[in-house]
């Protein structure tokens, strides 16, 4: 099988990369990444001998209808997805997760190619923080933020696509991921960094904020239990009952790192904060017989805070700038 990932020099595909030349020998694996700052060669460069790499954008017509005509899969990760980037400059949010999934799809569409598509829960709003609901494939749309619409977007052209031109897609909707390879940018890599320096963690608001979280590994396993066994045009969650608020993630840091759990700064609050998230993956588990392997995350975490201290060559030379940047928003 020939794979093309688009973003696969970023935190989700670069895992997913790194598990297909892993656990599926017969994949001949082909990245399409543009190398923004999210996307780092030094993701693949334990398995650059058996990943090809291509420099470019999703929005370059040309040069992915060639990729994609000598592809049999396309799982497609490449989107901006920072929420502070999009509310300060919206614009590459607009053609990379609107523009580079159209250009995408027509390929697809010409070639006959399967095509996965990657999104995220936050296209659903938020939820609020004593409501038992979660989300299911049945929720309606209600984005928050530049992103997060631009991702509603991007999955409404795929859909419109399988049911107009009969395209051979899928959907996946996934909570907060955490892990090797994530951005310092991000909130767990960020706090894990700043306590490997010695400072104190950074915590929006009050931190009463709720994500769903999963670990990284998890949720490309999800992906590929979508790719071999999911129905063409459906929507599937993928979540891992990994409900934490934002200040329980820094307090189970500090333990980790044997600080007192209540050594961090409160800095100011990111403008329409969703407030919780929260996913059903019932139809993911009861249709296509998943199930996560890391359903403890402390465990989880401390293996990420473990790979972090092991690859501070990965990380260090963008944390400085990450920084000063939060700095600057006071955050």
């Amino acid at each position: 099988m020939k794979v093309l990932v688009t973003g696969g020099a970023g935190f989700i595909g670069a895992n997913f990369v790194h598990q297909t030349v892993r656990e599926r020998p017969d994949a001949e694996v082909t990245v399409l990444d543009a190398l923004t700052y999210a996307g780092d060669r030094g993701s693949l460069a334990a398995v650059a001998d058996r990943v090809t790499l291509v420099e470019g954008s999703i929005t370059d017509a040309a040069l992915v209808e060639r990729l994609v005509g000598e592809s049999d899969l396309v799982v497609h990760f490449a989107a901006e997805s920072h929420n502070d980037n999009s509310l300060a400059d919206p614009s590459p949010f607009v053609q990379t997760n609107l523009v580079g999934t159209f250009t995408l799809l027509e390929a697809v569409r010409k070639h006959g190619v399967r095509f996965h598509h990657i999104s995220t829960d936050e296209v659903y709003g938020d939820l609020e923080l004593d409501d038992p609901a979660k989300f299911t494939p049945s929720t309606p749309y209600n984005p928050s933020s530049p992103y997060s619409s631009t991702k509603a977007g991007s999955d409404l052209l795929v859909r419109a696509w399988v049911r107009s031109f009969g395209v051979q897609a899928t959907i996946s909707n996934c909570s907060n991921n955490y892990g090797p390879f994530q951005h310092v940018e991000k909130f767990i890599p960020r706090q894990i960094t700043n306590l490997i320096d010695g400072i104190r963690p950074k915590l929006y608001g009050a931190g009463l904020n709720v994500r769903d979280w999963i670990h990284v590994e998890d949720h490309n396993t999800a992906v590929w239990a979508i790719v071999e066994k999911g129905r063409i045009g459906e929507t599937y969650l993928i979540g891992a009952d990994g409900e934490k608020n934002n200040l329980e993630v820094v307090q189970t840091l500090l333990e980790i790192f044997g600080r007192d759990p209540g050594d961090f700064e409160h800095v100011g609050d990111r403008p329409g904060h969703d407030l919780r998230y929260a996913i059903d993956a019932t139809k993911l588990r009861d249709e296509l017989g998943w199930a996560p392997r890391y359903t403890d995350f402390r465990s989880g975490l401390e293996a990420t805070v473990e790979w972090y201290r092991a690859n501070e060559a990965w990380w260090r030379p963008a944390k400085a700038a990450v920084e000063a940047k939060y700095a600057a928003q006071g955050q």
